[in-house]
């Protein structure tokens, strides 16, 4: 591998860890994603323009309990979020390169990211810019989806049955396809499409096995069962249907 006309071997630089932090309740993290973060020499995770990180704050009791001594402590890398991508692409670009030179220098990097970091993970637009070049891992995490269906105490799947999970911005079709299709289903990032997704669910006839939840396991936590109850109007970006067909095999 070269870098800066160089040979580096593998075994001299640092690893890049992609560990997810879960929903939003800390008690979800891992034992695994603890432990990584307490002992990297650096933590990356996102910040919005407030500089707030969903992030570091799930993971506020390992990030506490790191050294002092740890060298380069901490990245913040501000994400703005916008439909246009080249804003973000350079973001990660100019992410990826910090990233690369605390790596270079042998340090281990953890890169926070909410749930899952390959389920919608911002933690993959990092790994496809690394991977090939450093030694990357990924740690799983809890993600939305598992969590939501736990506070829902709603099976994902059964038996027979099938699951599908789907971006809320996909089209009408494609969602009223999937509704048609599969038996579970999951609509991730309902948020601003809410209005447009309780029309699709009542077209389908399907609103009546549908749930809505928003910031699952955490403390604002939102539940609805009865969907004629929720309003239609734009919600937060952390919120999501689940759909649940009761089965013969159920």
């Amino acid at each position: 591998m070269i870098i800066d006309d160089e040979i580096l071997e593998i075994g001299q630089c640092g690893t890049f860890y992609g560990v997810g932090v879960g929903p939003g309740d800390p008690e979800l993290l891992t034992l695994k994603a603890f432990r990584l973060i307490v002992s990297a020499d650096c933590c990356a995770y996102l910040v919005n323009d407030k500089g707030e990180s969903l992030g570091a704050t799930i993971a506020a009791a390992p990030l506490s309990a790191r050294s002092e001594d740890q060298p380069e402590s901490r990245l913040a890398i501000y994400m703005p979020m916008k439909r246009d991508r080249r804003e973000a692409n350079q973001q990660y670009d100019q992410a990826a390169e910090q990233i690369a030179g605390v790596l270079d220098r042998g340090g281990d990097v953890v890169f926070l990211c909410e749930g899952d970091p390959l389920l919608f993970g911002s933690f993959a637009y990092l790994l496809e810019r690394l991977d090939g070049r450093y030694p990357c891992e990924v740690v799983p995490g809890i993600s939305s989806i598992n969590a939501a269906a736990a506070e829902l105490r709603t099976p994902l799947a059964q038996l027979s049955g099938n699951l599908a999970v789907i971006n809320a911005r996909h089209s009408d079709q494609q969602i009223l396809d999937t509704l048609a299709q599969f038996d579970n289903v999951a609509i991730l990032k309902a948020g601003q499409n809410r209005p447009r997704l309780l029309a699709l669910l009542q077209q389908s006839g399907r609103k009546a096995e549908a749930s809505y939840i928003e910031y699952a396991t955490r403390t604002e936590q939102k539940i609805v069962r009865d969907l004629d109850s929720l309003a239609s109007e734009s919600g937060p970006y952390f919120s999501l249907f689940l759909i649940n067909r009761p089965g013969e095999d159920s």
